[in-house]
C-alpha cells in the first residue's frame, strides 16, 4: 500500500472564501467559534464562507452572514486577500470590512460569538485569521504576538 502525500499548493485548487470583519462603532471585532463537526471545531474566526458558482465576494458574504448569524450586511468591499494552506484545503480568503448591518445576531450553527477589543482574548484563533489580526493591530499602533492566539 502506497502512502498518500498531500499535493503541493501549486497543484491544489483554491477554495474561495468571503470573510466579514464586523467592526462595531466602539472598535470591537466580532469573532465566532467554529461549530462541532467542522474542521478546527472550537477555533475562533471571522464569520463568512465559500463562494458558490457565479457569486461575487459581496454576494457570498451577504448570503453566508444571513445563513450563519442571521444579519443583513450593508456595503462590503474586499480590503485584503490572503491565502492559507490548511491540511484539508488551500483557501483564498477575501477579507471585507463591514461596519453596517441590520437584524439580531442569531448563531444558527450552534457556534458562539464574542465581541473583542484589543488585545483579542479568545483562544485558539484559526491560523488563517492571524495576518488580518496583525494588520488591524498595526493600524491601531499596537503590538501583536500571533503565538499567544494559537493555543487553547
Amino acid at each position: 500500500m502506497r502512502e498518500q502525500r498531500p499535493q503541493p499548493p501549486e497543484m491544489r485548487p483554491y477554495t474561495e472564501v468571503a470573510v466579514g470583519i464586523l467592526i462595531r462603532g466602539d472598535g470591537a471585532l466580532l469573532l465566532t467559534s467554529r461549530p462541532e463537526g467542522k474542521v478546527y471545531a472550537g477555533y475562533w474566526e471571522f464569520p463568512g464562507g465559500k463562494l458558490e458558482a457565479g457569486e461575487s465576494v459581496e454576494q457570498a458574504l451577504r448570503r453566508e452572514l444571513q445563513e450563519e448569524i442571521g444579519i443583513t450586511i450593508g456595503p462590503a468591499q474586499v480590503w485584503k486577500v490572503t491565502e492559507h494552506d490548511y491540511p484539508h484545503a488551500l483557501v483564498r480568503l477575501h477579507w471585507c470590512r463591514v461596519t453596517e448591518w441590520s437584524g439580531a445576531f442569531e448563531m444558527r450553527e450552534a457556534q458562539q460569538m464574542c465581541w473583542q477589543h484589543w488585545p483579542v482574548t479568545v483562544r485558539p484563533v484559526l491560523p488563517g485569521a492571524l495576518p488580518v489580526l496583525e494588520w488591524l493591530a498595526q493600524e491601531r499602533g499596537l503590538a501583536f504576538d500571533p503565538e499567544i492566539l494559537r493555543n487553547k
